[in-house]
């Protein structure tokens, strides 16, 4: 599935976005300007035409030649004149869209977009999308942004825009129709799983500024981290968002929440998952090229001094969210709950033609720990809970207990008078019930933990 960013900086002709569902592999070095903090890609131990000859045999000219007469064919019988160099971006374009969902090739602005992506800072709706069956699929809604407020869900199907039909279009075509300047507004007509009849919604364009990290306690001990996307500074922001609740109590446990977080830099993802780990291997790639075979470790040392943790997933998840929750499963350093993820394994390089032109070319898999290839599969949650909308059975007013009987025993321990057992409904339960499922395992593991200290 080809997955696209709806926003200023993720918008470009072909571009998949370097945070949002793909991975980026280092077999580039990254010059980091520290002025206007944007990134440059140079191209390292980048194999010569020559050496690809050599390694992969003779190039198969009779098939050149194909290539050449239908090129010719294109040039004199279109209806309408097309530039050479037009025609060859095309073919370009052929070839990688060919291969997987996640090969494409970057136009100049795709480029330039790609290289400002990993800010956090774009104009647009807050959509990753992808194209399937002839009609653009969310992938997920990023948080607090103009498709989030207005409700747009996971595995919603766009139908129209601004009552035009998508069927027929190609995702760049429908992309270019959700672009516009900040404060222009969009009707989408949208199909959702469960709903007989398509709605439309009007969503107003805006500047999305995505926060990678935040943090809130749940109750008293037991702390919430929110990764919304994996940035380059996302390790960083997780450790400082830990280090805030550990300054403010001691920490019984933490839900680290990964739900509809499609993925981001490679880099940030083994971050992440080391803040979590005392050391061991987070993540292993494999490819053909040499630069593609990669391992990496987490550093001795865990922020919550095992403390335990609950990882929440669900299919929005992809990618370096992937990553982090098949680490600490494998390590058996977390409970992962929710329902199974995305499922994409795989690991994209950027790889410069020019200064204002590249290809994403997909060059490896990665591996969790154990082996495990993400790939089409996804994670498979250790305790499976669906979203669902949940109302307390139980919240009647209060019952008569033997403490309100006429002439009942008082406690034998002398304990006085019996507590209070009145109680407001459960927020959580009805908001959010996985939240609500992860903060109670979280209880139960403490409570069993109290008991072994003992």
């Amino acid at each position: 599935m080809n997955k696209r960013f709806i926003g200023t900086a993720f918008l470009g002709n072909a571009l998949s976005t370097a945070l949002l569902g793909s991975l980026l592999l280092p077999p580039l070095a990254f010059a980091q300007d520290e002025a206007d903090d944007i990134t440059v890609e140079i191209p390292v131990d980048r194999p010569t035409p020559g050496a690809l000859i050599t390694n992969e045999g003779a190039l198969p000219l009779d098939d050149l030649r194909t290539f050449a007469d239908v090129f010719s064919q294109i040039r004199l019988g279109y209806v309408e004149e097309v530039d050479d160099s037009t025609l060859l971006e095309y073919a370009i374009q052929g070839m990688l869209s060919g291969l997987d969902p996640h090969s494409v090739y970057l136009s100049k602005d795709d480029f330039e977009d790609l290289q400002t992506s990993t800010s956090g800072e774009f104009s647009g709706l807050g959509l990753e999308v992808g194209m399937e069956n002839g009609f653009v699929k969310v992938i997920s809604p990023i948080d607090d942004t103009p498709a989030d407020r207005a409700g747009i869900q996971t595995g919603d199907i766009i139908l129209k825009l601004d009552n035009k039909p998508v069927k027929g279009m190609t995702l760049n075509e429908a992309i270019e129709l959700m672009r516009g300047p900040r404060g222009s507004t969009i009707e989408l007509t949208i199909a959702r799983e469960g709903r007989s009849q398509p709605f439309t919604l009007t969503l107003e364009r805006d500047v999305v500024r995505t926060a990678s990290v935040r943090k809130r306690w749940l109750e008293p001990g037991y702390g919430y981290v929110r990764i919304a996307q994996f940035q380059r500074h996302t390790g960083d922001e997780v450790g400082k968002a830990v280090n805030a609740l550990l300054e403010e109590e001691a920490i019984k446990g933490i839900v680290l929440d990964l739900r509809n977080n499609p993925g981001g830099v490679l880099r940030a993802s083994v971050d992440v998952a080391d803040q979590f780990m005392d050391g061991g291997m987070v993540v292993y790639t494999k490819g053909r090229m040499d630069n593609s075979q990669t391992r990496y470790n987490a550093t001795p040392l865990d922020i919550l001094d095992g403390a335990p943790i609950v990882v929440l997933i669900n299919g929005g998840s992809a990618s370096a969210s992937e990553i982090v929750a098949g680490a600490l499963q494998d390590h058996r350093r977390a409970v992962v709950m929710g329902t199974p993820s995305f499922g994409k394994g795989s690991v994209q390089t950027i790889l410069p033609l020019s200064e204002e032109r590249a290809i994403k070319l997909t060059t490896a898999l990665y591996f969790t720990p154990n082996g495990r290839s993400i790939q089409a599969q996804g994670i498979v949650p250790d305790i499976e809970v669906e979203r669902a909308r949940v109302t307390a059975y139980d919240n009647l007013p209060r019952r008569v207990t033997e403490a309100d009987l006429n002439r009942s025993l008082e406690n034998a321990n002398g304990e006085g008078d019996a507590p209070d057992r009145s109680r407001a409904p459960n927020e959580l339960l009805s908001e959010d019930n996985q939240l609500y499922e992860a903060l109670t395992l979280l209880k139960g593991i403490h409570i069993l933990g109290m008991y072994d200290e003992d």
